[in-house]
């Protein structure tokens, strides 16, 4: 293999790690573990760090009109191409949970592809995008810039349960 899929196989395992940490370290919380669950986060940000030292050395880190449009293109083919064709064969094994998953995360894409538009066409025009709060709600990943609704659109998850994004 070469050094530049090492990287790509490299950047993708640090990736990985890092969700799954800090999952395992939810869990923990939740088992009464606080200190294993600090042990959690902090590997997963060191595996953070890792990741983004192996992007920045593929070249991936680009000034950020370009970052913005990497991002309206993996969030199109995903919520376009991925993300039917997973709900589709979730869909005829019957495994209703990962149609769940697979049905919010479609959503949630499709909201995000919109959002990185919208941040694009800001920057293209020598802009940022306005002040404003970002709500994120913590059962199927709605992302939402302003107010957070009554109710997700997506799943039903009350207001009051949204996360603010710092």
């Amino acid at each position: 293999m070469s050094t530049s899929e090492n990287l790509k196989e490299a950047f993708a395992g640090e990736s990985q790690a890092n969700r799954k940490y800090l999952a395992f370290a939810k869990r923990a919380e939740q088992d009464g573990y606080p200190q294993v669950a600090r042990l959690f986060r902090a590997a997963a940000e060191a595996e953070t760090v890792h990741a983004h030292t192996h992007l920045r050395v593929m070249g991936g880190v680009k000034k950020t009109d370009e970052n913005l449009q990497t991002a309206i293109d993996g969030e199109g083919y995903e919520f376009k191409q991925m993300y039917p064709k997973f709900l589709t064969e979730a869909k005829a094994e019957g495994n209703k949970p990962a149609v769940f998953s697979f049905k919010y995360a479609l959503a949630v894409e499709e909201i995000h592809h919109g959002l990185y538009i919208d941040a694009l066409n800001a920057v293209k025009s020598g802009k940022d995008l306005p002040a404003t709060k970002i709500f994120i709600c913590p059962v199927c990943g709605n992302t939402v810039r302003g107010q957070a609704p009554d109710e997700c659109p997506i799943c039903g998850t009350a207001k009051d349960q949204f996360r603010e994004v710092a």
